[in-house]
């Protein structure tokens, strides 16, 4: 996958990315996994409806100074006080669009990715009740399978190590589209389905509306 390829905005990079391996290494081993569930977020800059969602809707902070960079870099952010998530930068520099990684599949480093899952979890609890297919279902849980965080990943270049991003090696047979998960008011309403999933892959997140968003 070359600079080109996250050059367009969010909304067109979103769904091309459903089938693609996003992987990352680190000195504890390399998970890699395919990405089952998406979701785009258009910011300053970036055209079309303004986006009540995005981080970076309004103006340039110190948080999502990274969404500003040029495209094919890490965007990550520490979400509700309890979890990472990545997102990858998209548009020429200084236009903000993004798409989060919401869900994937492991597909290589399945072990390393259940122990650093597990870590997370109350002392004692069973591993046996953490599913192959939970390990990276829902932004947070994907974060910690792959090891990301804010300090150590947040504006890297997506193109380079530690991380490694290869498209998709066949075409998923069906992709679907629906209101973005846990967006509150209009930003997470059929205003803006901008999120993404291969159907009936065991590892997308369940959909749970936002505060107040609107119903179809």
């Amino acid at each position: 996958m070359d600079r080109e390829f996250f050059a367009a905005d969010a909304l067109e990079v979103a769904p091309r990315l459903l089938g693609a391996v996003l992987g990352l290494s680190s000195p504890e081993g390399t998970v890699r996994l395919r990405i089952t569930e998406v979701e785009a977020y258009m910011g300053l800059g970036s055209g079309g409806c303004y986006d009540p969602g995005s981080h970076s809707k309004d103006r340039k902070t110190q948080r999502n100074a990274s969404m500003f960079l040029g495209p094919g870099h890490a965007y990550v952010y520490f979400s509700y006080g309890m979890h990472f998530a990545l997102n990858l930068v998209c548009s020429p520099a200084g236009i903000a669009s993004g798409v989060l990684i919401r869900s994937g599949e492991i597909i290589d480093g399945r072990e390393l990715a259940r122990e650093r899952r597990l870590r997370k979890r109350p002392p004692g609890t069973d591993p046996a009740t953490l599913l192959d297919r939970d390990l990276a279902r829902g932004p947070g849980n994907l974060a910690a399978a792959l090891g990301i965080n804010r300090p150590q990943h947040d504006g890297l270049d997506l193109l380079a190590a530690p991380f490694t991003v290869e498209t998709r090696t066949r075409v998923p047979a069906a992709i679907a589209s629906g209101p973005r998960v846990g967006v509150a008011g209009i930003a997470g309403g059929p205003q803006f389905p901008w999120r993404f999933w291969i159907p009936g892959n065991k590892s997308v997140s369940a959909f749970k509306p936002g505060r107040n968003a609107p119903r179809a």
